[in-house]
């Protein structure tokens, strides 16, 4: 059998019908043909990562975004090094 990858809105569908528990995690794991411990992997996972949602949305975003800045300037300066680099060896 061949490894199968699940999306993240899957993984959120599942793991909130597990969450409710209406149905045992065998029926959840039936009913989507997976395994019920991927489902006990999925809700450890979501419910670690849930106090996340809370945080402030800004300080997350900024975070990203200054990390997301670095690396583009740090780019920049690796390309700009190559060039300078191919231009010293042009030059007599």
């Amino acid at each position: 059998m061949s490894r199968r990858n699940f999306n993240a809105d899957f993984k959120t569908k599942v793991v909130l019908e597990a969450l409710k528990e209406v149905n045992t995690l065998a029926e959840i794991a039936n009913k989507y043909k997976i395994y019920p411990q991927q489902i006990t992997n999925w809700k450890k996972e979501f419910l670690s990562g849930a106090s996340s949602v809370f945080r402030k949305g800004k300080a997350l975003s900024s975070k990203s975004e200054a990390e997301l800045e670095k690396d583009r300037l740090m780019r920049k300066i690796g390309e700009q090094a190559i060039e300078i680099d191919f231009l010293k060896k042009r030059l007599p």
